[in-house]
C-alpha cells in the first residue's frame, strides 16, 4: 500500500473541485483504515455477525470504481475482476485473495475514474445508460455516498481487529 494522503475538502471550492476532493478523501479513508494491517489482518471477518473484512471493502470499491466511471460513463464492456460466487459479489470472498493485487488494482481504478471524471467538461454533462439518463455529478454523488457507507462498516472492521479508532 501506498501512503495516501488525506486532504480535507475545501470549504469554499465550487461544485466539482469539492466533490472530486471529497470523493478522493473518502478513497484516501478506505486506505487509512487498512494501512499497517497484516494480510490476514486484511482478509479477518473481524465481527461475528458479518462476512465483511477490509480486502473485500477495498476489492468491492474497485468493482464499483470501475462500474461506474468505466462501464457507464466511459461505456466501456467489462466483467467483474472477482466474479460472483454463489450469487454473493466475488469481491467479498477473500480467503484466497492476492493483498497487492487487490491494491493494485483499487488504486489503477481510481486513476481511471479519475481520468474518466476528467473528459467531461460538466457535472451536468449526461450519459444514457440502460434506460436512464446520468450525470456525472450523480456518479460523484453516489461514490462518495458509497465510501462513505463502507467506510463506516471499514471503522468497526479496525477496531474489531486492533482497537484502532477514529476518523
Amino acid at each position: 500500500m501506498s501512503d495516501d494522503q488525506r486532504m480535507a475538502p475545501s470549504k469554499v471550492a465550487d461544485d466539482r473541485v469539492s466533490l472530486t476532493s471529497f470523493l478522493d478523501y473518502q478513497r484516501a479513508t478506505l486506505a487509512m483504515k487498512c494501512r499497517g494491517l497484516t494480510a490476514e489482518q486484511l482478509k479477518a471477518k473481524a465481527v461475528p455477525t458479518s462476512g465483511l473484512t477490509l480486502l473485500g471493502l477495498v476489492r468491492h470499491a474497485a468493482e464499483v470504481e470501475r462500474s461506474w466511471f468505466r462501464m457507464v460513463l466511459s461505456g466501456e464492456q467489462g466483467v467483474a475482476l472477482w466474479p460472483s460466487v454463489d450469487g454473493v459479489f466475488g469481491e467479498f470472498h477473500v480467503d484466497d485473495a492476492d493483498v497487492d493485487e487487490a491494491f493494485t488494482f483499487w488504486r489503477e481504478a481510481c486513476e481511471g475514474s479519475r481520468a474518466v471524471a476528467c473528459a467531461f467538461k460538466s457535472l451536468d454533462d449526461t450519459v444514457e445508460f440502460r434506460g436512464e439518463i446520468i450525470s456525472l455529478r450523480y456518479v460523484f454523488t453516489h461514490m462518495i455516498e458509497e465510501y462513505a457507507r463502507h467506510n463506516g462498516h471499514a471503522d468497526l472492521l479496525r477496531e474489531a481487529i486492533d482497537g484502532a479508532v477514529g476518523e
